[in-house]
């Protein structure tokens, strides 16, 4: 998306938060585009923080969503928590990628 592009992360949060407030549907393409934001402007904490309530608001990850979250840590430094998104995929009825593949693995060489 443009806002991800454009590392606005702050202003793609704020635009969430308005859909929210407003009543309108955020669905999986919103908060997909959000965390991606976040994870290109290097905002890991803000990225699993988005990632972990997208089930209060009844939105169900994709593997884009996680493989955005995993960049992000990969890019925070955090490679733990970038594997453990990466091992939960399965878990919560994600096919892991070759994009989830290659984000774990860029995460390993942190």
């Amino acid at each position: 998306s443009g806002l991800a592009r454009a590392r606005e992360w702050s202003l793609a949060l704020d635009f969430l938060g308005e859909m929210v407030e407003s009543g309108l549907e955020v669905n999986v393409f919103h908060a997909s585009a959000a965390v991606s934001a976040c994870e290109k402007a290097g905002q890991w904490q803000q990225a699993l923080e988005l990632l972990r309530q997208l089930p209060a608001r009844r939105v169900v990850a994709n593997a884009f969503t996680y493989n955005s979250a995993i960049s992000a840590c990969e890019k925070g430094g955090k490679w733990a928590l970038g594997l453990s998104l990466f091992a939960e995929m399965p878990r919560v009825g994600l096919e892991r990628n070759v994009i989830s593949f290659g984000a774990a693995i860029s995460a390993c060489e942190k």
